[in-house]
């Protein structure tokens, strides 16, 4: 089964939630687990990972290269460029400015003299590979600066877990997606057989997880809902209410625990390090419903 852990918005502890999950099921499940956050990737730093075992280059990002040699200097490709991206340097040379050039190949189609402009694939970032503390392994990935292809590095990303779940028989992967409703969240719900989204009790955290179920029923995923930080705003119940209109089972509840923030600076999940916190306890109840309802 392969399982996505969702919020749309950032900031709602998802991927705190997701290693407390995480070191909870290690012992009944056999499982991979994917950071499908190629540009802000940290499930691995919550899970005590301090190097990684294989590393892939992804190449596939184009950006564009001017010839000097053969350039004539007439500011052509300079103004139909439509990111700004090329600019003159202190030698009067035109250059491409790689962190925002978007590999459009405009200035390519007006320069006058061909074979001057031509785009060039580059690296686009880096998956790795490591194997937790708790015995499971994890991939991740790495955007480099200014690139772009996050969704293709996430897909990357589940193929490579797949061949690993082949080679060693592993049951399940675990995906912890990123924040917003972007490419990398949708490569990391498609395929997905169960999604899992978590929210805070406030307007714009309902707002942002109302649209990352929309990409749910676009791939026609059963989903379940867990309440993170659930005491923080106690008069707010439109979250609750619009779960129960759509028909998505509410998981738990987890209260704000300051125990959470102080086990990350551990580089450990919560459930590990202060096993008799209110969070902690919180998330034990729900482990136990995801073994029974959707893990089996």
């Amino acid at each position: 089964m392969q399982v996505a852990i969702a919020s749309g918005k950032g900031g709602v502890g998802k991927s705190s939630i997701t290693a407390s999950l995480l070191y909870l099921l290690k012992d009944d499940y056999s499982f991979i687990a994917v950071d499908a956050d190629a540009e802000a990737p940290n499930l691995g730093l919550l899970l005590g990972i301090r190097g990684w075992e294989e590393e892939k280059e992804h190449i596939g990002a184009k950006v564009t290269r001017i010839r000097t040699e053969s350039c004539i200097r007439c500011g052509i490709c300079k103004d139909r460029c439509p990111y700004d991206s090329i600019y003159i340097d202190d030698e009067g040379n035109y250059v491409v400015n790689e962190l925002t050039c978007e590999g459009c190949n405009v200035c390519g189609l007006v320069c006058p003299v061909a074979g001057t402009i031509t785009l060039e694939e580059v690296r686009s970032g880096v998956i790795k590979k490591a194997t937790t503390p708790y015995g499971f392994p994890i991939i991740s990935a790495q955007l480099d600066v200014g690139r772009p292809e996050s969704g293709k590095l996430v897909t990357e990303e589940k193929e490579w877990a797949k061949k690993i779940m082949d080679e060693f028989n592993l049951a399940h992967m675990i995906v912890d997606s990123a924040a917003g409703i972007g490419c990398q969240v949708i490569a990391s719900l498609g395929g997905a057989d169960i999604a899992i989204l978590i929210a805070e009790p406030t307007p714009a955290s309902l707002s942002d997880v109302q649209r990352a179920y929309k990409i749910v029923q676009h791939f026609r995923e059963p989903a379940y809902l867990i309440v993170n930080k659930a005491d923080l705003n106690p008069g707010f119940t439109a979250l609750n209410e619009w779960a129960e209109s759509e028909g998505i089972p509410l998981l738990g509840e987890v209260p704000y625990d300051k125990a959470i923030p102080k086990s990350m600076t551990l580089m450990k999940p919560v459930v590990e390090t202060f096993p008799d916190s209110r969070a902690a306890e919180a998330l034990r109840e729900i482990a136990g419903r995801i073994r029974e309802e959707i893990l089996g």
